[in-house]
Formats: structure tokens, C-alpha cells, sequence
């Protein structure tokens, strides 16, 4: 029953689910790191085709297409089918995703054989999984945001970050119980882009352990679809569908009624268009919201995150997966350090800390990898790298996503923001290994002014001296344009932007 201060079980229950929503995108994204090495060698004993770099990359990284589909569906999706049905529908790509991609082979295949048609299919059904992160990644924070009081939105929002952290970290965890007693197969180039799995390497994690790791999703992934379907949709939407009681007695339940009554008030206000333009509050209003996803992104976090093993295997750490695990918790600690200051601080002074700090830590990566006797200074400096991403941009850049725009655009101005997160999100991935293997040769510019260890260590040194100088462009980025948002209604969004 509502009170006259509101319900906080009530609210907190509700945002417990729609979090769920960034496990299940930090469990699908990570999913890969484990299940990496095996699906590579099941693929390579196919007889029709050869198995390359090439296609294994796109494999390993083709769930990110979907990610940049479901992302710019969400706005039309969200504001035709509402937020909690738009959520049911990732959930539900969630768990189809997760059971296809363990076995592929249904119904069309022949069981356990590798072919090209199979890795198609494969391919497909980690897309379809891949839409479902994109659609949980624009509108979960969207949800919270949009059923949260605004003195504790931005703590609310961010437990959605921390979610995606926790996630990863889940499945870290998880595909280690069930790789177990086994070891991953040793897979070694023989030139070209092509590979061999050496004799010994273990059939079990060849033909089946890759299965279980991505079909272990299904269980969150169906635990996400039944609750979700028992939350109230958002009164933000309610109210521009026509549906004031609904919304009323959604409000009344979180905030109380007298509160209630005037946020209903506010919210017909500003929703009287419920078709403005994109652009109705100007071109600047889209290009912080734009700018922020990508600043988020080529800040290269996901470089560190998705490639942490070979990143630690290359600084000569004898157990890169503890060492992964070890960053994993880091981050969830300085997730935390977001969440529980926010709303003291505000969003603009941790984004300009963050990158400060993220920008020391790159720095630090590029001026000591690959020296003897500096490794433990070389892993400091990741560590300081993505705590201080952790506390700043990794939540932070969620917040304001879901609260910057005006309620009447907010559906379609978060699909644009968060599809241009997921382009550069493949951008950087997708160029981080190719940048860090540089190497200046003969006939390259540099080649004779630099000493022969620099110059074998080039890629090293200017892929993260390139992301240290992106966190300092986007710290400057910060304090000159994105306006403070702390304590701000939903609806002060379109006086701002108007006064603006």
C-alpha cells in the first residue's frame, strides 16, 4: 500500500529486476573469454572451409552487430511497445540466443559436425543475442530512470552499471567451475591467419565446454523474462499513451500521493507533443547525449575488459584469468564508489576525476609495458585505468543518458546514443589488437630513430598514450559542455534544453 512518503520496498523490488537487465548484457558480452579457445579449435576441424583469424575475430565479436541493431530499434521499440514490454522482448532474444548458440546444431545440422553453415548459424544466434544486449543497454537504464525519484535517480541508475560489472564477473566465475578439471586446447598459427589445435589438447572443452558456458545464460536470461513481466510499466509512458490513472497509482506507490499528483502534474506538461522532433531542443542537446556514448567508448575500457588475458599473458603474469578476476572485483568496488556518491557529488566532478585518473593509468600502461622489472608497475597502472573508469564513465555515462533528454524525444535521442556506443564499442575492439602488435619496420617513418626495443614495442606504447589522450579530451569535454543534472526533475530536461 502506497504511503505518504511512498513505498521503498516497493521501488527498490522493481529496480532489482529491471538491473537484471545489465547482468544479462555484462553475462552475454563476457560469455566469449571463456568459450573463446573452444569454439575456435571445434570450428577448425571443419573439412569444407578453413577456419581463419579472420572469421574467428567476426565470431568472436559478431554479438556486437546485434548490439548496434537492438540499440537502434530501442527508441521505436520503447515507445510503440512501451519500456517493460520492449524489456520482455530482450529477455526473451536473451534466451533464445543462449540455448542456440550452445547447440546450434537443432534441427537443421548434423550433431557435432563443424561446417560453414553451422558457424553461419552460430553467428546468427549470437546476433540475436546481441540485439537483446543492445535493447537491455538503452532501455533498462531508461526504465530506472524513468520510475525513480530525482534526489536518488542517479544511485538507482547506477546499480545498472554495476549490474554489467557484476555480470562479467559472474561469468567469469562461472566458466571456470565449468571448464573444471579440463584445460583449454593449445591452438598454435601456422602462418597466414591460419591456425592448428596441437595434439593433446582436451576433446571435452573441444566439443562440449564451450557449449555449457554460453548456454549457462539461459538460466538469468529466463529468470529475467518471468520477472519482468510482474513490474509496473513506467509512468513517464503511461502518461504520454493517455493512460494518467495507471500512472498515478504507479507514482503514488513510489513517492506517496501528495508527491504523486504534483510529478503527474509536471509530467503532462512536458508530454503534451508526444510526436517532437528529434531536434525540437536543438542539435546540442543530441550531440552531449551522442558524444558521451562515444567518449565512454574510445577511451578504449573495452580494450582492457575483452582482451584482459592477452593483455596479462603478454606482460608475462603466469595466471592471467586470476589476474582477470582480480581486476573484475576491482571494478565492482569503484562501481560501488559511483553508487553511493553521485547524488552527493553530481556527474560532472566524477566524469572529470575519472578521466583524469584513467588518463594517469594509460599513461603509466604505456611508458612502462614491456619493461623488465616494471610488471607490477605496468599493473597498477591497469588497475588505476579501470577503477577510474569504473566510478566515472561506466556508470555515470548511463545516468545521464537516461536523464538528459527531454521526456517527449527521450525514446529516440537514447536509441542514437546508445547505437553510436555499440559503433565505436566494435570500433575499438575491433582495433585494439592490430594497434597494440604495431611494430615499426623497415621502411616505416620512424624506422632508424627509434631504438630497436622501441621499436618493437611501438603499438604498445601509442595505443594506450592514444587512450591517455582521449581521457584528457574528454575530462575538457566534460567541464566546457555537459550541463550538472544532480537533484534535476525529468521534466526540468525540457526547460533546460528550452531555455538553453
Amino acid at each position: 500500500m502506497p504511503t505518504e512518503k511512498g513505498n521503498k520496498g516497493y521501488l527498490l523490488s522493481i529496480v532489482l529486476v529491471a538491473v537484471l537487465g545489465g547482468l544479462l548484457f555484462g553475462y552475454d558480452t563476457a560469455v566469449i573469454s571463456g568459450a573463446d579457445r573452444g569454439l575456435q579449435a571445434f570450428f577448425l576441424g571443419a573439412d569444407d572451409f578453413v577456419y581463419t583469424d579472420f572469421l574467428h575475430g567476426f565470431t568472436s565479436s559478431s554479438a556486437l552487430i546485434g548490439c548496434i541493431i537492438g540499440s537502434a530499434l530501442s527508441g521505436w521499440l520503447a515507445s510503440s511497445l512501451g519500456r517493460k514490454r520492449s524489456l520482455v522482448v530482450a529477455g526473451v532474444l536473451f534466451f533464445v540466443s543462449a540455448l542456440g548458440s550452445m547447440y546450434p546444431e537443432c534441427l537443421f545440422f548434423e550433431d557435432g559436425k563443424p561446417t560453414f553453415t553451422l558457424l553461419m548459424a552460430f553467428n546468427v544466434y549470437r546476433i540475436i543475442g546481441g540485439i537483446g544486449v543492445g535493447l537491455a543497454s538503452a532501455i533498462c537504464p531508461m526504465y530506472i530512470g524513468e520510475v525513480s525519484p530525482s534526489r536518488i535517480r542517479g544511485m538507482l541508475v547506477s546499480w545498472n552499471q554495476f549490474a554489467i560489472i557484476f555480470g562479467q564477473l559472474v561469468v567469469y566465475f562461472v566458466n571456470f567451475l565449468i571448464l573444471g578439471e579440463h584445460t583449454n586446447p593449445i591452438i598454435e598459427s601456422i602462418g597466414e591467419g591460419v591456425n592448428q589445435v596441437m595434439p593433446g589438447s582436451d576433446p571435452w572443452s573441444i566439443t562440449t565446454g564451450w557449449r555449457y558456458m554460453f548456454g549457462s545464460e539461459a538460466v538469468p536470461a529466463g529468470l529475467f523474462t518471468v520477472l519482468i513481466c510482474f513490474v509496473p510499466e513506467t509512468p513517464r509512458y503511461l502518461v504520454s499513451i493517455g493512460e494518467d490513472d495507471r500512472a498515478l497509482r504507479i507514482l503514488s506507490r513510489i513517492n506517496g500521493a501528495d508527491e504523486a499528483r504534483l510529478i503527474l502534474s509536471d509530467i503532462k506538461a512536458t508530454i503534451t507533443a508526444k510526436t517532437e522532433k528529434l531536434f525540437s531542443y536543438g542539435y546540442l542537446c543530441i550531440f552531449i547525449g551522442v558524444m558521451l556514448s562515444v567518449f565512454q567508448q574510445i577511451v578504449g575500457i573495452n580494450a582492457v575488459l575483452y582482451y584482459a588475458p592477452r593483455i596479462f599473458g603478454d606482460m608475462g603474469m603466469t595466471n592471467p584469468m586470476v589476474n582477470t578476476v582480480v581486476m573484475g572485483v576491482v571494478n565492482i568496488l569503484f562501481t560501488l564508489v559511483a553508487v553511493f556518491t553521485v547524488e552527493k557529488l553530481g556527474r560532472k566532478p566524477l566524469l572529470i576525476s575519472g578521466s583524469l585518473g584513467m588518463a594517469v593509468g594509460a599513461f603509466g600502461v604505456a611508458l612502462t609495458f614491456g619493461h623488465q622489472g616494471l610488471e607490477m608497475f605496468t599493473m597498477i597502472s591497469i588497475m588505476v585505468y579501470a577503477a577510474s573508469f569504473m566510478f566515472s564513465w561506466g556508470p555515470i555515462c548511463w545516468v545521464l543518458i537516461a536523464e538528459i533528454f527531454p521526456n517527449t524525444i527521450r525514446g529516440g535521442a537514447v536509441a542514437i546514443a546508445v547505437a553510436f556506443q555499440w559503433i565505436f564499442n566494435f570500433i575499438v575492439s575491433s582495433s585494439f589488437v592490430p594497434m597494440f602488435n604495431m611494430q615499426v619496420k623497415h621502411g616505416d617513418l620512424l624506422y632508424g630513430v627509434l631504438p630497436e626495443t622501441a621499436a618493437a614495442e611501438f603499438g604498445h606504447w601509442f595505443t594506450y598514450g592514444l587512450y591517455g589522450t582521449v581521457c584528457l579530451l574528454a575530462a575538457l569535454f566534460v567541464w566546457r559542455i555537459v550541463p550538472e543534472t544532480k537533484g534535476k526533475t525529468l521534466e526540468d530536461m525540457s526547460r533546460l534544453w528550452k531555455k538553453g
